[in-house]
């Protein structure tokens, strides 16, 4: 996991409307900055629609979100489509983001072991740095957690 006060690694990625999208643009606004596992499974479900449902709260205290996967852009337009998501899903099918965000690791489900996302989220300021920096964040709890940080 990447270390509060560090600058965030630029990037850029596809949105859930293919449109390439990258962490610089949103200087200014404070950025919620999440990584999921995979699109419209249990968990993953929670903690969207948790900021979905807030997200009117998050654009008031002049915050971003941003969700990433390693999903499909097409996998994202359902998602953000069956659960009508208000921001920014972005497709990391090369795993380069994850990777740069430390969240692609190993993990182990009952005694199997594989490689996955780590259910991560950063704070990330207006300047681009790191506030605040949650892995093995609870998905439902998450959004209530992050609304309260700002």
């Amino acid at each position: 996991m990447l270390e509060n006060g560090t600058k965030a690694p630029d990037f850029t990625l596809p949105d859930q409307n293919g449109k390439m999208r990258s962490l610089a643009e949103f200087r200014g606004k404070k950025v919620i900055l999440y990584f999921y596992p995979k699109d419209m499974t249990s968990g993953c479900t929670k903690q969207a629609c948790g900021f979905g449902e807030k997200y009117p709260l998050f654009q008031e205290k002049g915050a971003v979100v941003i969700g990433v996967s390693k999903d499909t852009v097409a996998s994202h337009k359902k998602f953000e489509e069956k659960y009508n998501l208000p921001f920014v899903l972005l497709s990391d099918t090369g795993k380069n983001v994850l990777q740069a965000y430390d969240v692609w690791k190993e993990k182990k489900n009952y005694g199997k072991i594989s490689m996955g996302v780590v259910r991560t989220t950063y704070l990330i300021d207006e300047k681009g740095v790191i506030v605040k920096a949650m892995d093995k964040v609870k998905a439902a709890d998450n959004p209530a957690q992050m609304l309260e940080m700002l």
